[in-house]
């Protein structure tokens, strides 16, 4: 399914429209450092990385919008520096000539409680719920789910859904340190605090957007921070319920891709409904002078993503 860097179309056709596409940008002006796995993090980098990336969008003058995937500063940032550096993100993203639809990440949430994030990204909200859905063109809709719905982290520390996590993981990770995977085995090692879940008012929701997209014909692209199929990630990196979110998705045969960042490396996976999965490499693991950014052409019959650098290209193909 692979292909080179520098797709620009399909056998000639012109795509519906295209867009932009950057992952785990995770900015913080400190030096760089090294994940918990030893890999190298540039964190000052990231800018500019973001900023190359929002030249190359704004000068090929046909994206008709971009997708942030989430964690755009990173949990280092020292907090005296959280609102300066989310509004910094924000604002090189507004250079975009055009609009930027963001979702939340465990980074965003580690900096900044809902209540000041959400409206600093722009995303519309009803009592701190960051999913929502958009139409670029009558016949594809994009549907952006929370992963942190249920979460320990973003929420007060006596709300509901923060309540509901700890339970939920003191039940699945033995651990004190429930960021630690230690003694958890296959896809249990998802249990971690650095992750989340879809709670029940938003599965109800997604539900009812997919039955509608459903009936109005519409090709759907679901897009979330955490991965949804274990094909795509590394298992730590997953949606705590993302079986029961693809149970609702796999009802319909509307949705054709999903989008995710979280685990940095990227990946790629199609499911046994030939729904594709891919997860975006993240801006932030790129050594100086390299890149991670894209932006995808859409078409009738599929999505081609077409990476800089070290975001790979791919031509992900509907099921006729």
């Amino acid at each position: 399914m692979g292909c080179t860097n520098g797709l620009v179309n399909v056998q000639g056709k012109q795509p519906l429209f295209s867009f932009g596409v950057i992952s785990d940008v995770q900015y913080a002006d400190i030096p760089s450092g090294q994940s918990f796995l030893g890999v190298p993090r540039y964190y000052r980098h990231s800018l500019l990385v973001l900023q190359r990336a929002v030249q190359k969008w704004n000068n090929l003058q046909k994206l008709k919008f971009v997708v942030n995937f989430g964690d755009i500063v990173d949990g280092f940032c020292p907090k005296d520096q959280s609102l300066n550096a989310v509004e910094k993100i924000v604002d090189e993203f507004k250079n975009f000539n055009g609009p930027t639809y963001h979702m939340i990440g465990n980074h965003c949430l580690y900096n900044l409680p809902r209540k000041k994030l959400l409206p600093l990204l722009n995303i519309p909200s009803f009592e701190g719920r960051a999913y929502y859905d958009f139409c670029p063109t009558p016949t594809y809709r994009f549907v952006v789910l929370d992963g942190y719905d249920i979460s320990a982290i973003g929420w007060p520390s006596d709300h509901p859904n923060t309540l509901e996590a700890l339970k939920f993981l003191r039940k699945k990770n033995p651990n004190l340190d429930k960021n630690s995977p230690v003694g958890l085995v296959g896809l249990e090692r998802r249990f971690l605090m650095f992750n989340g879940a879809v709670g029940k008012e938003q599965m109800k929701w997604l539900d009812c957007v997919l039955e509608d997209a459903t009936r109005l014909k519409q090709k759907v692209v679901v897009c979330c921070h955490l991965p949804l199929d274990p094909g795509t990630s590394s298992p730590e990196a997953l949606l705590w319920n993302y079986d029961e979110v693809m149970v609702v998705i796999h009802k319909y045969n509307c949705v054709k891709v999903c989008i995710s960042g979280h685990d940095h490396k990227g990946g790629h996976s199609i499911d046994s409904h030939w729904i594709h999965h891919h997860v975006l490499e993240a801006a932030l693991e790129c050594p100086p002078g390299s890149d991670a950014f894209g932006y995808m052409d859409v078409y009738d019959d599929r999505l081609t993503l077409s990476g800089t650098d070290r975001m790979e290209s791919i031509d992900m193909i509907f099921k006729p």
